[in-house]
């Protein structure tokens, strides 16, 4: 038991198809991957699954974690109230976790999380597993401001605990990659955008996740990504894990980048 498999995949809330009415289809090759992840998870029927989030309660000092008994969310921000989850945290492993990383001289906090609903990020990816599976629990926890080192040891943090405690998990890190790459996205553009884009797609196809935590910070901070983080932790949570990796699908039409990518243990 432990860890079986780890994805990264990205959060548009247009994807919905109630929040985006049609437009969807201009990121089919993204709706598709999406689809076959939340199959495999399905197949791998975990116990319980780990979400990590760019868009979670954040601090510059701690790592948030939900401790609620439940975790609650809908849709009605993007225009789609009728689009509703509700899944039971496993308390369990997250004390563990909390310990775990504090023993790595990590802040980790369940009250920080100060009774937060789920966010967009986590909500998108737990939406497509809902369409195939739904008996699991959940671990969710946020970002922070601390170094690529933190988010490394929460990882391993996590995959320790669902080792100890003789979990079959699944870990989503959800992000998107850059919000610099065209001209007239919401965004603008940057030729970092690119750049990033470029870099970490070639990581995934090569699986070689270790390479996340040396990319630069100046060419993070030009893309305006904000996955890469969460993308780290699952790095950390898979380094001693031997494991194959893909690159599923990628795409920026609308001027950010939406990777979707595996990894599943061997």
């Amino acid at each position: 038991m432990g860890i079986v498999a780890g994805y990264c995949v990205p959060h548009p809330p247009l994807i919905i198809p109630g929040c985006g009415r049609g437009q969807e289809r201009g990121i089919l090759a993204t709706v598709d991957a999406y689809h076959e992840v939340a199959k495999r998870i399905a197949d791998h029927a975990p116990d319980t699954i780990i979400v990590t989030s760019p868009h979670a309660p954040a601090y510059a000092d701690a790592f948030a974690i939900c401790g609620t008994d439940w975790l609650n969310g809908d849709f009605a921000q993007w225009n789609a109230p009728e689009e509703m989850l509700s899944y039971q945290t496993d308390d369990l492993a997250i004390q563990r976790v909390i310990d775990l990383a504090a023993n790595a001289g990590v802040p980790v906090s369940s009250p920080a999380w100060r009774g937060a609903a789920m966010d967009h990020a986590t909500f998108i990816p737990l939406w497509f597993v809902n369409q195939y599976y739904s008996d699991f629990k959940v671990v969710v926890l946020g970002l922070s401001g601390l170094d690529n080192e933190a988010h490394l040891s929460v990882g391993r943090a996590l995959a320790q605990t669902m080792r100890d405690l003789g979990r079959k998990a699944v870990f989503i890190a959800s992000g998107d990659m850059s919000h610099k790459l065209k001209d007239d996205g919401p965004y603008g553009f940057n030729e970092d955008g690119p750049k990033f884009d470029t870099l970490v797609c070639e990581i995934f196809k090569r699986n070689q996740l270790e390479l996340l935590a040396g990319i630069d910070d100046g060419m993070c901070e030009g893309a305006a990504e904000c996955g890469l983080r969460s993308f780290i932790m699952l790095a950390g949570a898979l380094e001693n894990l031997p494991h194959s990796g893909e690159l599923l699908s990628y795409e920026g039409p609308f001027g950010v980048g939406y990777a979707v990518a595996a990894f599943e243990v061997d």
